[in-house]
């Protein structure tokens, strides 16, 4: 893992130029270069952390995660975000990737609780937050499903 910087850019916009990758973001499938620019410019000028993951074998990007909305307030908190090419879907790689960026959220970040929002037809990034034990709440934030986790929930313990 390692921060998204503006040499990216090529593969920024293979990877979400894949209309699977974007389904469930709030931006639509990138169709030039440009807009990967402003993709990756948006991470850089935002307050959280975007992260690029890596194949080990081919070093193709593969997937994004980290924080954005970084409130350092109190309470403190950010929202954590991800992305996964399609075809590394169910190989466990993407909990691997977000348990180390949460250890960066409360260690680094001293974050008081890390937030998430997901679209109710994403299954599958719904089973990849409960698995992470983040919390659902009852009320819907802007149509979406919204959960938080604090550092007693992510390390197991309530």
């Amino acid at each position: 893992m390692r921060e998204l910087t503006m040499s990216d850019v090529q593969a920024v916009f293979q990877h979400f130029s894949d209309a699977t990758v974007t389904q469930f973001m709030d931006i639509e499938p990138c169709v030039s270069l440009t807009e990967a620019e402003e993709i990756i410019q948006f991470h850089i000028d935002d307050s959280g952390c975007r992260y690029s993951l890596f194949h080990k074998l081919n070093q193709k990007l593969v997937g994004t995660c980290g924080f954005h909305c970084w409130n350092q307030g109190q309470p403190s908190k950010a929202e954590i975000g991800f992305d996964l090419s399609a075809s590394y879907w169910g190989q466990g790689l993407m909990y691997e990737a977000l348990t180390e960026v949460v250890k960066i959220g409360f260690d680094l970040m001293k974050v008081d609780y890390i937030e998430a929002t997901v679209e109710q037809e994403n299954a599958r990034s719904i089973r990849l937050l409960q698995k992470m034990n983040f919390h659902k709440h009852d009320e819907l934030v802007d149509k979406l499903l919204y959960y938080t986790l604090t550092m007693k929930e992510a390390a197991g313990t309530s």
